[in-house]
């Protein structure tokens, strides 16, 4: 898996590329998330368009990204989910726990 990362508007943005899976793409998505904060990141978001696989070791990133996040003061959104991913979500009631946008401008404006 790869990942990007980018900035706008005071808003870190990953993005992920490939699948977030046990053993790589779970601590790829950690480093970047880590990498993030270190860097001073208070708000990120995770561009999921380009993820094309998730297993239950992935989604268990997305929660402790989300807390590692919280914890620190920031806040985590998600954008583009894959309507796979939006299944496991909907079916773990994570859903509740995200706030998820299906557009970036929205999504960078839910930061205010």
């Amino acid at each position: 898996m790869k990942m990007a990362m980018r900035q706008r508007q005071g808003v870190t943005i990953l993005q992920p590329k490939g699948k977030i899976t046990i053993g790589a793409g779970d601590v790829a998505l950690r480093d970047a998330v880590h990498e993030a904060l270190d860097a001073g990141a208070k708000n990120i978001l995770i561009n999921l368009r380009e993820t094309t696989t998730m297993d239950s070791s992935g989604i268990g990133e997305l929660v402790s990204a989300y807390t590692t996040v919280t914890n620190r003061g920031g806040k985590l959104r998600l954008l583009h989910l894959p309507p796979k991913v939006q299944d496991i979500l909907q079916i773990t009631q994570l859903v509740t726990v995200f706030d998820v946008y299906d557009d970036e401008d929205e999504a960078i404006g839910s930061f205010d």
